[in-house]
């Protein structure tokens, strides 16, 4: 049977249509849908059948690709750890990047979103995804803080501080710049990362480089 015509030729959807979807698809489309409701009402307060129903799936069709909440709530995650790979230069320089991380939001609002929620939904000991959540943030501060440590150990960067150190602060502006966008879109992002940044370059140059750029720009 032939899909069902509209007035100008072109074909009509049939209702329920996204059921007959297969394989990668399918997953992709669960997958998404996982990641708006989750930002929207947190994982306790969403089923699996409630994604299903969005998705255009049956419960038996998600199980079929997530065998649990547990597997569909690490998928997210997956997505997220993803996007970070494909978009992130872990060997270049840090001030850089920390201005580049502004294009997420724009990127991946959804997968911003889901994060936030899943981490704050997520600190308690016994919650399902607090142990890699917890390796994910350890991770993330040792890939900061050896960055940090490339920059001193090239004369780029100062060496009277801790790099560790540094790498927590970084790390919690930006997961606390991720909570206010979800408070406030409207909030700047790209002008509030480039300042964070610029101020980030002016606390690492060395005494000295940085003295010699004030000498050079009040020259005549």
């Amino acid at each position: 049977m032939s899909a069902p015509q509209a007035s100008d030729g072109s074909s009509v959807p049939r209702p329920y249509e996204s059921l007959l979807a297969k394989g990668e698809d399918r997953k992709v489309r669960i997958l998404a849908v996982a990641e708006r409701l989750l930002a929207r009402h947190g994982w306790r307060n969403t089923s699996l059948a409630q994604i299903a129903k969005e998705a255009g799936v049956s419960p038996a069709g998600l199980l079929h690709h997530f065998e649990s909440k547990e597997q569909l709530l690490n998928a997210v995650l997956d997505a997220r750890d993803t996007d970070d790979d494909l978009h992130a230069d872990r060997s270049g320089d840090l001030v850089t990047e920390i201005c580049r991380v502004a294009e997420r939001f724009d990127r991946a609002p959804e997968l911003v979103g889901t994060f936030t929620v899943l981490l704050v939904e997520n600190i308690a000991p016994d919650a399902p995804l607090h142990g890699r959540l917890l390796q994910r943030q350890q991770a993330a501060v040792d890939i900061v803080a050896e960055l940090i440590r490339k920059g001193q150990a090239a004369g780029r960067y100062r060496t009277d501080f801790d790099a560790a150190i540094k790498a927590v602060e970084i790390l919690a502006f930006v997961n606390g710049m991720e909570t206010a966008w979800l408070l406030d879109p409207s909030i700047p992002l790209n002008d509030v990362f480039k300042g964070y940044g610029e101020s980030l370059a002016r606390d690492f140059t060395p005494q000295e480089a940085g003295r010699t750029t004030r000498l050079a720009r009040s020259t005549p």
